[in-house]
This record gives C-alpha cells, structure tokens and sequence, in this order.
C-alpha cells in the first residue's frame, strides 16, 4: 500500500521586512474584510502550484531541487502595487520581469521532466506572478470596497531572491519545508 501524498508547492519568499509588511496588509483583510484565509501560507510568488507527493519520496524531490537551484542564478523581483482576479482575489502585484518568467518556466519544465509534476492548469494559462494578501473567503462584496481601496494604493519593493522554497501543507496550513540557494553568480 502507497504512502498518502502531502501537498506541496514550490515559491520564491520575499525577505523577512517585506514578508512582514504583505502580512499586516493580509491582516487588514482578516479585520476589516473577513478574508482570512491568505494568512495560511507565508508571502511569496508560487513557481509550481500546489501538487501531491509522497513524503516518503521527499529526498527525490528535495534533490532534483537542488539541482536545479544551484544551475540558476539569484534574480531581481519588483513589487508595485495591487492588482486583482476580479471577483475573489487581491495581491501584491509582482513585476513580470524576463528573468522571473524564464526561472519559472525551467522549473516547471524540470519537474515535468526529472519526476512526471505538471501542472493542468498552469499549461493552459499564462504565468501571472502576484503576492496574494486575500482571496477564497473574500466575498463579492467585500472584494468590491476592498478593491476600491487597494486599487490605487502605492507599495514599491525590490529584492534579490536567492532561494528556491519548498512548502509543505500540514492540513491546516503551509510551512516552509526547505530551501535551496539559487547559484551564486561568479559561475
């Protein structure tokens, strides 16, 4: 008899100050929109939505990772301002810059390849890096005032992401279970 799967996903984390700000704005959506749910997960731009995989099986995921980590070099990631998947979702939007789009693209192409993941819903749709701050138990109605806050607010970050990291979720909420450094750049 198989093992049961865990659900996991691979994402890039911002750095602790910016996590920490993403998490005060997710936190005003729990107060004054009812939208908690985003609180489960820490910030960060998903590379690989979530998948099924045997922890049994982890050290084969953790290393193919590894590997393709260590072939990419750390990259540039901006965030300016919201946006919104009208009607349920708002987020912190994350600049769609060549670099991000190639690391994302490897590594879906790697996964596909080294250990048979793939993503349905990713093959038929196009990239959209965001920052999710509220979304699922946001309602139509609260998505309407909230959005009609956040749509012209102002936020400006950029950062270095150096690390690949894989999340596990624990059946309540998802964790960080490990991260790979990105190739130093002096190859």
């Amino acid at each position: 008899m198989q093992k049961s799967q865990t659900l996991f996903f691979i994402a890039l984390l911002p750095p602790l100050e910016i996590q920490d700000y993403a998490n005060q704005i997710k936190q005003h959506f729990a107060l004054h929109y009812a939208s908690r749910h985003a609180q489960k997960s820490p910030p960060h731009i998903t590379l690989q939505p979530p998948f099924e995989w045997s922890d049994q099986n982890l050290p084969v995921l953790e290393v193919c990772l590894q590997e393709f980590a260590s072939s990419q070099n750390p990259i540039p990631i901006t965030l300016s301002g919201y946006g919104a998947f009208v009607p349920r979702v708002i987020y912190i939007n994350v600049v769609r810059s060549p670099e991000l789009l190639a690391l994302q693209a490897n590594l879906m192409t790697h996964l596909a390849n080294q250990l048979g993941i793939v993503d349905k819903v990713s093959q038929t749709r196009p990239f959209a890096p965001h920052m999710t701050v509220a979304f699922k138990d946001l309602t139509r109605q609260n998505f309407r005032s909230a959005w009609s806050e956040f749509e012209k607010r102002e936020l400006y970050f950029e950062f270095t992401a150096n690390n690949l990291t894989l999340l596990r979720h624990d059946g309540k909420q998802w964790n960080v279970k490990a991260e790979f450094p990105l190739a130093s750049g002096d190859r």
